[in-house]
């Protein structure tokens, strides 16, 4: 089988090896040097939840894309960790035994709440597996709390934070539904401050978040759960931003960038049917579509030349 450079190093250049350093960095901050709020055996034990719970996945043999194996898959512990280390840096309780059952529930709910492509040979994850468990263990009424008010207001933090992040979303080609989200949501936040009468220090002092940062890099951008066309993530960013709006001052409730995207994610489905798009895939270099368009390419007898002539990633 014919082979292009960057298919073969592929791993080399998974973003996911991206994330994992920086969350893991963001968590360290934060513990040292900004005091989170989160004992060290929290840490411990959230970590080690949602690595067992993927390795306990693999070796049942539940499918990581959806489709039919004759082998188990693969142990995927980069997306585990992604997912408990995106949980150590926003989720709170006093009772460590929440913080094992929100990894088990973040790893899980890949493999329960999935929906089936168009296409109808794979399968989407429905949530994003942190923002997913930590609304469902807030709709169970669960002893946890999302604590925001960690990062402060630093304009410095914000940026090192997306400085970070912007480095993910390019290299899995969701830089898109980030800058969507944050004109969206910046959009909305000067609109409603007008409206008001206020002057444009509020505005910026709420765009002046580490938490709205790690949401906009990390959590929105993830490629497994957007939608799969450039416009159909525009559409979505747009409708998470008004989402918040709506659950944040017109219901004054909290976490309303949680609530929203849980809740928009349902509807991924149809963006999906209504804007098709490529599938993603974990690949060099920086998005999928090469992959599978090489794939496709061969299929056809086009060979490498062909294959790689015609394939652009965004």
């Amino acid at each position: 089988m014919v082979r292009s450079r960057s298919i073969s190093n592929g791993r080399a250049w998974d973003p996911r090896a991206y994330q994992i350093a920086a969350l893991g960095t963001l968590l360290v901050l934060g513990v040292l040097r900004f005091g989170f709020d989160i004992p060290l055996a929290h840490i411990g034990i959230t970590l080690t939840s949602a690595l067992a719970g993927q390795w306990l996945a693999a070796r049942m043999g539940w499918p990581s894309t959806g489709a039919a194996r004759t082998s188990p898959p693969p142990f995927e512990w980069r997306s585990a960790l992604i997912s408990g280390l995106s949980l150590c840096l926003l989720l709170r309780t006093r009772q460590p035994l929440w913080m094992a059952v929100a990894g088990l529930v973040a790893v899980g709910s890949k493999f329960a709440l999935r929906v089936p492509r168009a296409d109808g040979r794979r399968h989407k994850h429905l949530l994003n597996p942190t923002n997913g468990a930590i609304v469902l263990l807030l709709l169970c009424g669960a002893p946890v709390w999302v604590s925001p008010a960690q990062w402060g207001h630093h304009l410095p933090l914000a940026f090192g934070v997306a400085g970070f992040g912007s480095l993910v979303v390019h290299r899995s080609a969701r830089s898109d539904v980030t800058l969507a989200f944050l004109a969206a949501w910046a959009a909305l936040l000067f609109a409603r401050a007008a409206w008001l009468g206020q002057a444009w220090a509020a505005p910026l002092h709420q765009l002046e978040n580490g938490s709205l940062a790690l949401f906009a890099f990390h959590m929105i951008s993830d490629p497994k759960t957007t939608p799969d066309s450039r416009a159909g993530r525009v559409v979505f960013a747009c409708i998470v931003a008004l989402g918040a709006g709506l659950v944040q001052f017109v219901l004054y409730r909290t976490n309303g960038l949680l609530w929203s995207l849980a809740a928009c994610s349902l509807f991924v489905p149809l963006l999906d049917r209504w804007l098709p798009g490529r599938a993603f895939e974990w690949s060099a270099p920086g998005t999928g579509a090469h992959r599978l368009e090489v794939r496709h390419a061969q299929s056809a007898g086009l060979g490498p030349a062909g294959a790689a002539g015609g394939v652009r990633t965004a």
